[in-house]
């Protein structure tokens, strides 16, 4: 669904391993949309003071000391939602009914809060389109 090339961006041949491993990717034949959503990450950046990405969409992170990894991490959240036609959503729950059951067999349950005062629960999910029609649809309050 998503491509992510890390480079180290400190190595002397960075620019021509990028070149080098496009024209593979090209040669691969992949689709248009995988090669244009590309993440491109800049590697070892704490090696290089003040680096800035001069690339345009490059992400700046240092592996080793943890830095832009959260950026990486929502970005690629970001892409990969987009390529597979899913969305992030918390919905209330009714703890009660079958709706979590259901939650927990169609889509992907990131969280959970129970609201015990009242019977029920906060439910973060990751879902498709389509499922999350057919949520609406079975459990339309």
């Amino acid at each position: 669904d998503l491509i992510v090339h890390v480079r180290d961006i400190t190595h002397p041949e960075t620019i021509l391993q990028k070149a080098t491993v496009l024209s593979v990717l090209k040669n691969l034949n992949l689709p248009s949309y995988l090669l244009d959503s590309m993440v491109e990450v800049h590697n070892k950046v704490d090696l290089i003071e003040r680096y800035k990405p001069t690339e345009e969409n490059a992400l700046a992170i240092s592996a080793l000391h943890g830095h832009g990894l959260e950026e990486l991490k929502e970005e690629i959240e970001k892409k990969i939602l987009t390529a597979t036609g899913k969305k992030i959503l918390t919905v209330n729950v009714n703890l009660e009914g079958p709706q979590l059951s259901w939650l927990y067999k169609e889509a992907t349950v990131q969280e959970v809060e129970v609201m015990p005062e009242d019977g029920t629960a906060r439910v973060k999910v990751i879902i498709g389109n389509s499922a999350f029609g057919r949520y609406r649809n079975l459990f339309p309050n």
